[in-house]
């Protein structure tokens, strides 16, 4: 694993905000540019009524931390209700979904350690993504019900 050497400082005109390939929320990875292969870091703009996908991680515990608005999110077969400046960290092993069922938006930021290598750019191994998507990940939460997301283009 290389780590990274020195600093560098990333600005809010650094960020390049894109929707997520699978549920279309924007958002905007910190660490892409400085090459770490040890930490992600990436801000979500949850819109109201939406959700990220239904997933887990193989290696990676990955710390939730609220910026805007109240957090909602489930883990396992619970519910979570994360207010602005709280966090919730949660292992690898545990299914997860960051969901907004407000009608504000909610900004989070998502840490992650240690990244998970079959993600990198440049990486030779094929990803089984039954490991990190066990059952469907644009499944909505209960709490969703009734709604439609990702937006149909």
């Amino acid at each position: 694993m290389k780590t990274f050497s020195g600093y560098q400082l990333i600005t809010p005109d650094d960020l390049h905000w894109r929707p997520s390939n699978l549920m279309k929320i924007p958002n905007a990875d910190f660490l892409e540019r400085t090459g770490s292969e040890n930490l992600g870091a990436r801000l979500w703009r949850m819109p109201p009524r939406s959700a990220n996908t239904l997933h887990k991680h193989i290696r990676t515990e990955e710390f939730y931390f609220v910026l805007e608005g109240t957090g909602r999110m489930r883990i396992g077969d619970e519910t979570v209700t994360v207010p602005k400046y709280g966090g919730v960290l949660v292992g690898p092993d545990q299914l997860r979904q960051v969901f907004n069922d407000t009608d504000d938006e909610v900004l989070w930021l998502i840490i992650g350690a240690p990244e998970e290598m079959e993600f990198l750019l440049g990486s030779k191994s094929q990803m089984d993504l039954s490991l990190i998507y066990p059952t469907d990940p644009k499944q909505l939460p209960p709490e969703l019900e009734g709604n439609t997301w990702p937006p149909t283009e």
